[in-house]
């Protein structure tokens, strides 16, 4: 009975979106890199980009320091509210959307520079989106950077209403633009070891707990990550989810779940768990997910015990809609930021 409570809370909320558009498929190939030489049709030319890809993933996600940071002081009544300012600097990837390609975040500083954290809210979070768990953190002793994903809120192309780009029908695309968020999220770090930080997390929640473990794998400044609903497989979230039953409508009939799994292998947690051996990490599901389906989640637990990796486990008694709404959002907050103080 609760279980059907929560599932069909989970549908009125996600059918709140009236927006979702169902895109044709694309192999993205104009997004594969021109030094590329890579023959056959387009889907032989993406399979072999792919495997390219997995032979050197450390040099896919490296992110070339920059100097070009610019940071600006939020007014007297953000500062009252803990909010410093808004760091800007240019992303590492440069996508054909000018706008998507300065990074924007939101600078929230505890006392002293002792821990801090760059923060990946979820897919369509608008720019208001894990502001207050940014508060929290920084409010408990840990500095919060909160960042914009790629094709979100100020990044957004006047075309757009949602962030499409970023998870679509689009196979090339759709690795390229996460792999953005992860080139954003290590110049983060970046900016934050030059700050004086050295005890360095990262938070992610729904796609951004896949960016952050993605993150977390490539970057060695990184301690601890705290992955807020969690999937060993992108594939499998976007072929199963609720939320993302649009894109799957756009792939169907182009490929099946097993391709589209290797495809988009480089974007996948499984691909990288012996990578973050060495980093505390914190595992958040929900009991009554439909966007996550939480046989996924649970077989992503049972890797990394299976591996001994280090971490922790909760799980929240409520979907993955409703971990948003009260009190389930404070009870997901206390978690992550208890994680975090610990861990750090």
């Amino acid at each position: 009975m609760i279980q059907r409570f929560f599932h069909a809370w989970e549908h009125r909320l996600a059918n709140v979106t009236k927006d979702r558009v169902v895109r044709p498929f694309d192999w993205g190939t104009d997004w594969i890199s021109s030094n590329g030489h890579y023959a056959g049709t387009p889907q032989q030319r993406v399979e072999s980009w792919v495997d390219e890809v997995m032979r050197d993933t450390r040099g896919f996600f490296d992110a070339p320091d920059t100097q070009d940071y610019d940071f600006e002081a939020s007014d007297a009544e953000q500062q009252r509210k803990g909010e410093a300012g808004t760091l800007r600097f240019p992303s590492a990837l440069a996508t054909p959307h000018e706008v998507n390609n300065t990074v924007v975040a939101r600078w929230f500083p505890a006392l002293g520079k002792g821990r801090a954290v760059v923060v990946l809210p979820q897919w369509n979070s608008d720019a208001e989106g894990h502001i207050g768990l940014s508060r929290l953190l920084a409010r408990f002793g840990v500095s919060a950077l909160r960042l914009s994903l790629p094709y979100h809120d100020s990044r957004m192309p006047p075309e757009l209403t949602r962030a499409d780009y970023i998870v679509s029908s689009n196979i090339v695309r759709t690795v390229q633009v996460c792999r953005q968020a992860v080139l954003d999220a290590r110049r983060a770090i970046a900016w934050l070891h030059t700050q004086g930080f050295e005890r360095i997390g990262i938070l992610g929640t729904s796609l951004g707990s896949c960016l952050a473990m993605l993150t977390s794998a490539h970057e060695p400044r990184i301690r601890a990550q705290a992955l807020n609903h969690v999937s060993p497989w992108f594939a499998d979230v976007v072929w199963r989810g609720l939320s993302t039953r649009h894109v799957r409508e756009g792939l169907n009939g182009h490929v099946d779940l097993e391709q589209l799994r290797a495809l988009w292998r480089p974007i996948s947690p499984f691909s990288y768990l012996d990578q973050v051996r060495d980093t505390k990490t914190l595992l958040v599901y929900a009991q009554y997910d439909l966007t996550f389906p939480v046989d996924l989640s649970r077989i992503l637990v049972d890797e990394f015990r299976k591996r001994e990796l280090p971490h922790e486990v909760a799980v929240l008694p409520c979907g993955h809609y409703s971990t948003g709404s009260a009190p389930f959002k404070y009870f997901d907050g206390y978690l992550l930021t208890k994680f975090l103080r610990k861990a750090l």
